[in-house]
């Protein structure tokens, strides 16, 4: 659980969460599927917001609360909800229930995205062969 590809000390805030890559057991590289679970207490991600890839989620089980920019709100089984790309409003879905909440996420894969955590001393950069850079804001890099 809380499989990620953020450096030390941000990689704690997704113990908790475990994510299934769906659509890579079917070959997609248009876009992926992650079937998501959330423990209590954990988040799906830091807040954060992307430049070119949309992301789209629904709700199968429980109650996360939804961060967008400075908003709150809780989701519903059933309930969906879209993060359009290049808006710079940063979001992210926190467990603060007592019960495991699933869902999946499904997101495109654009390339040449640039993520922002605009609350966190850290951004991301994806690489020609898709895979992600990650340095703090002035362009260092972590060590892992």
């Amino acid at each position: 659980m809380g499989q990620t590809i953020y450096p030390a000390p941000y990689n704690t805030i997704v113990q908790g969460r475990l994510k299934r890559k769906l659509g890579e057991f079917f070959g997609l590289t248009n876009f992926g599927v992650n079937l998501t679970h959330l423990l209590p207490g954990s988040s799906s991600a830091l807040a954060h917001c992307h430049s070119k890839q949309d992301e789209f989620i629904f709700i199968l089980e429980g109650t996360p609360t939804v961060i967008l920019g400075t908003e709150e709100f809780v989701l519903w089984p059933g309930d969906c909800y879209g993060f359009k790309a290049g808006t710079g409003i940063a979001h992210q879905l926190i467990n603060r229930s007592d019960l495991e909440v699933i869902y999946l996420r499904i997101g495109d894969r654009t390339p040449g995205d640039q993520v922002e955590y605009p609350d966190d001393d850290l951004q991301a950069t994806q690489l020609q062969n898709g895979a992600w850079l990650l340095t703090h804001k002035d362009g260092r890099s972590y060590s892992h």
